[in-house]
């Protein structure tokens, strides 16, 4: 716990001197940026626990982490929780947030769905992105293609209940970029993987879920 604490204040400092998104506020705002910084330190919590428990989650299911693909990544904070020796691909369509992601990161490297060979990657994360899309599930079924034998797909959402809401308002995010939930996408997921293992955020009152998939029959 004292590590994840640390880890956050330091990679908190680093945003805000790097990033100007109090600025340019719309153009950050569903870049997690906003959330990472939060001067509530509550609100800022919540984002980081996602990244951590989807780490976690990868490390503990399925085969070794040596290459893992981060979609939808953003500015890539989750890719400073891997192994050290595990190879970062990434995938995301805003190039200020890619730009610093490679500046961070730089043996992280940017690619296209569509670029990547089948069963590719031992682990691919999809955390909190595929909520943004209105063909979640043709695109949770691409990534699928993208597992090597044994893979595992780590998803990360938002619930969108009344709570979620209101803490979004609370928090000062008046934008609404999310085409469906988390529920939604782990029905979808269902069809095709099987579940290994979910954590809620909060876990009383679940504003996010977290949950770990691997194709049906695969160890």
């Amino acid at each position: 716990m004292k590590n994840m604490f640390e880890h956050m204040r330091k990679r908190r400092r680093v945003l805000r001197e790097a990033i100007g998104y109090q600025k340019e506020f719309e153009v950050w705002e569903e870049s997690c940026v906003p959330s990472y910084c939060h001067p509530n330190p509550a609100a800022a919590l919540i984002s980081w626990l996602r990244l951590f428990a989807a780490a976690k989650m990868g490390k503990s299911v399925g085969p070794p982490m040596k290459h893992v693909l981060d979609f939808g990544s953003s500015i890539g904070e989750l890719g400073h929780l891997f192994p050290k020796d595990a190879q970062y691909d990434f995938v995301e369509s805003h190039d200020a947030a890619a730009a610093f992601l490679s500046k961070q990161l730089p043996n992280a490297r940017r690619t296209t769905l569509e670029a990547i060979p089948a069963g590719t990657y031992d682990h691919i994360f999809a955390i909190d992105s595929l909520e943004h899309n209105t063909d979640y599930a043709e695109l949770l079924a691409a990534l699928v293609t993208k597992l090597s034998p044994g893979g595992v797909l780590i998803l990360s959402g938002p619930t969108e209940n009344w709570l979620y809401r209101l803490g979004r308002k609370i928090a000062g995010f008046e934008g609404h970029y999310h085409e469906t939930n988390i529920h939604a996408i782990e029905a979808s997921a269902a069809k095709i993987l099987t579940r290994r293992k979910v954590r809620t955020i909060l876990p009383l009152v679940p504003l996010f879920r977290v949950t770990a998939w691997q194709k049906t029959g695969d160890a």
